[in-house]
Protein backbone atom coordinates (compact mmCIF):
# COMPACT_ATOMS: atom_id res chain seq x y z
CA UNK A 1 0.00 0.00 0.00
CA UNK A 2 2.41 3.14 1.03
CA UNK A 3 5.28 1.66 -0.26
CA UNK A 4 3.87 0.56 -3.67
CA UNK A 5 2.36 4.26 -3.90
CA UNK A 6 6.01 5.73 -2.82
CA UNK A 7 7.65 3.83 -5.44
CA UNK A 8 5.03 4.22 -8.27
CA UNK A 9 3.91 7.72 -7.88
CA UNK A 10 7.73 8.96 -9.46
CA UNK A 11 8.10 6.78 -12.32
CA UNK A 12 4.74 7.61 -13.57
CA UNK A 13 5.08 11.37 -13.43
CA UNK A 14 7.98 10.70 -14.94
CA UNK A 15 5.72 8.54 -18.08
CA UNK A 16 2.83 11.01 -17.97
CA UNK A 17 0.14 8.83 -19.17
CA UNK A 18 1.76 5.28 -20.15
CA UNK A 19 -0.23 2.66 -18.80
CA UNK A 20 0.97 0.77 -15.81
CA UNK A 21 3.41 -2.01 -16.02
CA UNK A 22 3.57 -4.75 -13.40
CA UNK A 23 4.27 -3.40 -9.77
CA UNK A 24 3.44 -0.11 -11.16
CA UNK A 25 -0.30 0.57 -10.63
CA UNK A 26 -1.37 3.19 -8.26
CA UNK A 27 -3.95 1.52 -5.47
CA UNK A 28 -7.28 4.05 -5.83
CA UNK A 29 -7.81 4.49 -2.70
CA UNK A 30 -9.30 7.83 -1.65
CA UNK A 31 -12.23 10.08 -3.04
CA UNK A 32 -11.88 13.38 -5.27
CA UNK A 33 -14.04 15.73 -6.15
CA UNK A 34 -16.59 14.11 -3.56
CA UNK A 35 -18.76 15.43 -0.54
CA UNK A 36 -19.67 14.24 3.19
CA UNK A 37 -21.78 11.93 2.81
CA UNK A 38 -25.42 12.54 5.03
CA UNK A 39 -25.20 10.68 7.96
CA UNK A 40 -27.66 8.22 7.31
CA UNK A 41 -26.17 6.44 4.00
CA UNK A 42 -23.65 4.12 3.28
CA UNK A 43 -24.38 1.83 6.78
CA UNK A 44 -22.83 -0.77 5.22
CA UNK A 45 -19.39 1.14 4.87
CA UNK A 46 -16.71 -0.37 7.17
CA UNK A 47 -13.14 0.71 8.53
CA UNK A 48 -10.09 -1.34 8.14
CA UNK A 49 -7.49 -0.58 10.70
CA UNK A 50 -4.22 -1.50 11.38
CA UNK A 51 -2.20 -2.10 14.25
CA UNK A 52 0.97 0.35 14.41
CA UNK A 53 1.46 3.06 17.22
CA UNK A 54 -2.50 3.28 17.22
CA UNK A 55 -5.32 1.44 15.16
CA UNK A 56 -4.63 3.39 12.25
CA UNK A 57 -7.11 3.48 9.27
CA UNK A 58 -5.49 1.67 6.47
CA UNK A 59 -8.54 0.59 3.55
CA UNK A 60 -12.45 0.76 3.41
CA UNK A 61 -14.55 -2.32 2.99
CA UNK A 62 -18.28 -3.14 3.09
CA UNK A 63 -20.44 -5.15 5.60
CA UNK A 64 -22.18 -7.98 3.11
CA UNK A 65 -22.98 -10.78 6.05
CA UNK A 66 -23.49 -9.42 9.75
CA UNK A 67 -19.70 -11.75 9.91
CA UNK A 68 -18.32 -11.04 6.48
CA UNK A 69 -16.56 -8.01 5.27
CA UNK A 70 -15.68 -7.46 1.87
CA UNK A 71 -12.24 -6.06 0.88
CA UNK A 72 -9.25 -5.23 -1.33
CA UNK A 73 -6.55 -8.31 -1.56
CA UNK A 74 -4.13 -5.82 -1.79
CA UNK A 75 -5.25 -3.99 1.68
CA UNK A 76 -4.61 -7.86 3.40
CA UNK A 77 -1.73 -9.27 1.28
CA UNK A 78 -0.31 -11.52 -0.85
CA UNK A 79 1.70 -11.77 3.03
CA UNK A 80 -0.33 -13.03 5.35
CA UNK A 81 -1.44 -10.81 8.08
CA UNK A 82 -2.16 -12.11 11.66
CA UNK A 83 -6.21 -11.13 12.16
CA UNK A 84 -4.71 -10.03 15.87
CA UNK A 85 -3.22 -7.33 13.80
CA UNK A 86 -6.31 -5.72 12.45
CA UNK A 87 -10.06 -4.48 13.48
CA UNK A 88 -12.81 -3.53 11.50
CA UNK A 89 -14.65 -0.17 12.78
CA UNK A 90 -18.01 -0.26 11.40
CA UNK A 91 -19.80 2.96 10.01
CA UNK A 92 -18.97 6.56 11.59
CA UNK A 93 -19.45 9.50 10.58
CA UNK A 94 -15.63 10.87 11.46
CA UNK A 95 -12.97 8.27 11.58
CA UNK A 96 -11.45 8.19 15.20
CA UNK A 97 -14.06 9.34 16.54
CA UNK A 98 -15.67 7.46 19.21
CA UNK A 99 -14.38 4.14 17.83
CA UNK A 100 -15.82 0.75 18.83
CA UNK A 101 -13.17 -1.96 17.27
CA UNK A 102 -14.54 -5.19 16.31
CA UNK A 103 -11.86 -8.25 16.31
CA UNK A 104 -11.56 -10.29 13.22
CA UNK A 105 -11.33 -13.95 13.57
CA UNK A 106 -10.39 -15.12 9.49
CA UNK A 107 -8.33 -13.28 6.50
CA UNK A 108 -9.07 -14.85 3.49
CA UNK A 109 -6.97 -13.24 -0.06
CA UNK A 110 -8.30 -14.94 -3.17
CA UNK A 111 -5.56 -17.77 -3.86
CA UNK A 112 -4.48 -15.92 -6.83
CA UNK A 113 -3.86 -12.73 -6.23
CA UNK A 114 -0.35 -10.87 -6.26
CA UNK A 115 -0.32 -7.60 -7.75
CA UNK A 116 -3.30 -5.10 -7.96
CA UNK A 117 -3.01 -4.73 -11.75
CA UNK A 118 -3.47 -8.88 -12.45
CA UNK A 119 -6.43 -8.87 -11.10
CA UNK A 120 -7.53 -11.44 -7.92
CA UNK A 121 -8.03 -8.06 -6.15
CA UNK A 122 -10.27 -9.54 -3.57
CA UNK A 123 -10.61 -10.78 -0.10
CA UNK A 124 -12.90 -11.51 2.96
CA UNK A 125 -12.78 -10.76 6.34
CA UNK A 126 -14.76 -12.84 8.95
CA UNK A 127 -15.84 -11.23 12.48
CA UNK A 128 -15.31 -12.96 15.22
CA UNK A 129 -18.77 -12.23 16.37
CA UNK A 130 -21.65 -11.12 13.98
CA UNK A 131 -22.83 -8.05 14.12
CA UNK A 132 -26.30 -6.17 15.27
CA UNK A 133 -28.44 -4.84 11.97
CA UNK A 134 -29.93 -1.26 12.83
CA UNK A 135 -30.73 1.85 11.38
CA UNK A 136 -26.84 3.06 11.29
CA UNK A 137 -25.32 -0.42 10.40
CA UNK A 138 -26.64 -2.19 7.48
CA UNK A 139 -25.86 -5.08 4.63
CA UNK A 140 -24.88 -4.27 1.19
CA UNK A 141 -26.73 -6.15 -1.15
CA UNK A 142 -24.41 -8.29 -3.28
CA UNK A 143 -25.52 -8.12 -7.27
CA UNK A 144 -27.22 -11.37 -9.08
CA UNK A 145 -24.19 -12.73 -11.68
CA UNK A 146 -26.75 -11.48 -14.65
CA UNK A 147 -26.43 -8.08 -13.68
CA UNK A 148 -24.49 -6.09 -16.17
CA UNK A 149 -24.36 -2.72 -15.21
CA UNK A 150 -24.73 -0.59 -18.74
CA UNK A 151 -22.53 2.20 -19.53
CA UNK A 152 -23.35 5.35 -18.05
CA UNK A 153 -24.95 3.79 -14.78
CA UNK A 154 -24.68 6.60 -11.91
CA UNK A 155 -22.70 5.12 -9.27
CA UNK A 156 -21.57 5.97 -5.85
CA UNK A 157 -17.52 5.44 -4.06
CA UNK A 158 -17.42 6.14 -0.45
CA UNK A 159 -14.19 6.69 1.76
CA UNK A 160 -13.03 8.92 4.69
CA UNK A 161 -10.27 10.06 2.86
CA UNK A 162 -10.64 13.20 0.77
CA UNK A 163 -8.24 14.56 -1.08
CA UNK A 164 -7.53 17.43 -4.19
CA UNK A 165 -6.45 17.11 -7.62
CA UNK A 166 -3.52 19.44 -6.29
CA UNK A 167 -2.72 17.26 -2.94
CA UNK A 168 -2.89 13.14 -3.31
CA UNK A 169 -2.13 12.62 -0.11
CA UNK A 170 -4.90 12.97 2.78
CA UNK A 171 -5.95 15.89 3.74
CA UNK A 172 -5.86 16.86 7.78
CA UNK A 173 -8.64 15.76 10.14
CA UNK A 174 -11.12 15.71 10.81
CA UNK A 175 -11.92 12.59 8.58
CA UNK A 176 -16.14 12.73 7.75
CA UNK A 177 -17.09 10.16 5.04
CA UNK A 178 -17.15 11.25 1.66
CA UNK A 179 -19.14 10.18 -1.23
CA UNK A 180 -18.58 10.90 -4.87
CA UNK A 181 -21.25 9.97 -7.38
CA UNK A 182 -19.51 8.28 -10.70
CA UNK A 183 -20.87 6.58 -13.82
CA UNK A 184 -19.98 3.27 -15.18
CA UNK A 185 -17.48 2.76 -17.86
CA UNK A 186 -18.09 0.14 -20.46
CA UNK A 187 -14.45 -2.37 -20.04
CA UNK A 188 -13.09 -1.96 -23.53
CA UNK A 189 -13.78 2.01 -23.74
CA UNK A 190 -11.91 2.18 -20.56
CA UNK A 191 -9.20 -0.50 -21.90
CA UNK A 192 -8.97 2.09 -24.77
CA UNK A 193 -8.46 4.93 -22.12
CA UNK A 194 -5.47 3.22 -20.71
CA UNK A 195 -3.87 2.83 -23.75
CA UNK A 196 -4.14 6.25 -24.96
CA UNK A 197 -0.85 7.44 -25.25
CA UNK A 198 1.04 4.36 -25.46
CA UNK A 199 3.16 3.12 -28.57
CA UNK A 200 0.97 2.18 -31.63
CA UNK A 201 2.36 -1.61 -30.47
CA UNK A 202 1.06 -2.08 -27.17
CA UNK A 203 -2.08 -4.32 -27.47
CA UNK A 204 -2.14 -5.98 -24.35
CA UNK A 205 -5.28 -5.80 -22.06
CA UNK A 206 -5.11 -3.69 -19.29
CA UNK A 207 -8.86 -4.02 -18.09
CA UNK A 208 -9.20 -7.61 -17.64
CA UNK A 209 -12.76 -9.22 -17.66
CA UNK A 210 -13.01 -9.41 -13.55
CA UNK A 211 -12.89 -5.67 -13.79
CA UNK A 212 -15.11 -2.61 -14.03
CA UNK A 213 -14.45 1.07 -14.72
CA UNK A 214 -16.32 4.36 -13.41
CA UNK A 215 -15.19 7.70 -12.98
CA UNK A 216 -15.01 11.13 -14.80
CA UNK A 217 -12.84 13.90 -15.28
CA UNK A 218 -12.46 15.71 -11.57
CA UNK A 219 -14.41 12.77 -9.89
CA UNK A 220 -12.59 9.60 -8.50
CA UNK A 221 -10.82 7.94 -6.15
CA UNK A 222 -6.95 8.50 -5.99
CA UNK A 223 -5.39 9.30 -2.39
CA UNK A 224 -4.24 7.01 0.59
CA UNK A 225 -6.56 5.61 2.70
CA UNK A 226 -9.81 4.07 1.05
CA UNK A 227 -9.09 1.01 -1.12
CA UNK A 228 -10.91 -1.74 -0.55
CA UNK A 229 -14.36 0.20 -0.45
CA UNK A 230 -17.61 0.06 -2.38
CA UNK A 231 -18.43 1.07 -5.52
CA UNK A 232 -22.88 0.92 -5.11
CA UNK A 233 -25.50 1.40 -8.18
CA UNK A 234 -28.78 1.54 -6.98
CA UNK A 235 -30.69 -0.87 -9.39
CA UNK A 236 -34.60 -1.31 -8.99
CA UNK A 237 -34.52 0.58 -5.59
CA UNK A 238 -31.86 -1.55 -4.29
CA UNK A 239 -27.96 -0.53 -3.65
CA UNK A 240 -25.97 -2.90 -5.02
CA UNK A 241 -22.71 -3.56 -4.94
CA UNK A 242 -20.76 -3.64 -8.41
CA UNK A 243 -17.30 -3.19 -7.24
CA UNK A 244 -14.25 -3.05 -4.85
CA UNK A 245 -12.10 0.16 -4.89
CA UNK A 246 -8.79 -1.37 -6.74
CA UNK A 247 -6.32 0.64 -8.99
CA UNK A 248 -6.11 3.14 -11.72
CA UNK A 249 -3.07 6.06 -13.15
CA UNK A 250 -3.17 9.48 -11.60
CA UNK A 251 -6.27 11.30 -9.87
CA UNK A 252 -9.56 11.95 -11.75
CA UNK A 253 -7.33 11.95 -15.13
CA UNK A 254 -8.23 12.18 -18.51
CA UNK A 255 -8.65 8.93 -20.26
CA UNK A 256 -8.44 7.11 -16.64
CA UNK A 257 -11.08 5.64 -15.37
CA UNK A 258 -10.95 4.04 -11.62
CA UNK A 259 -10.80 0.54 -11.73
CA UNK A 260 -12.48 -1.72 -10.20
CA UNK A 261 -12.95 -4.93 -8.87
CA UNK A 262 -16.14 -6.55 -10.47
CA UNK A 263 -18.20 -8.36 -7.64
CA UNK A 264 -20.24 -10.82 -10.27
CA UNK A 265 -17.44 -12.24 -11.34
CA UNK A 266 -16.40 -13.39 -8.09
CA UNK A 267 -19.96 -14.34 -6.78
CA UNK A 268 -19.01 -18.04 -6.41
CA UNK A 269 -15.78 -17.23 -4.72
CA UNK A 270 -17.56 -15.46 -2.26
CA UNK A 271 -20.53 -17.79 -1.53
CA UNK A 272 -17.45 -20.39 -0.43
CA UNK A 273 -17.17 -18.92 2.30
CA UNK A 274 -20.16 -16.15 2.94
CA UNK A 275 -23.59 -17.63 3.20
CA UNK A 276 -26.19 -16.14 0.94
CA UNK A 277 -29.00 -15.62 3.49
CA UNK A 278 -27.30 -13.67 6.24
Amino acid sequence: MPSLLVLALPLLLRLGHAAPAPSQALERVGIVGGQEAPGSKWPWQVSLRMKEQYWKHCCGGSLIHPQWVLTAAHCLGPEKKDPADLRVQLREQHLYYRDKLLPINRIIVHPKFYAIEEGFDIALMELRDPVNISCNVQLVALPPASETFPPGTPCWVTGWVMCTMKRTEPLPPPFPLKQVKVPIVENSVCDAEYHTGLYTGDSRQIVRNDMICAGAKKKDSCCQGDSGGPLVCKVNGTWLQAGVVSWGEGCAQPHRPGIYTRVTYYLDWIHQYVPKEP
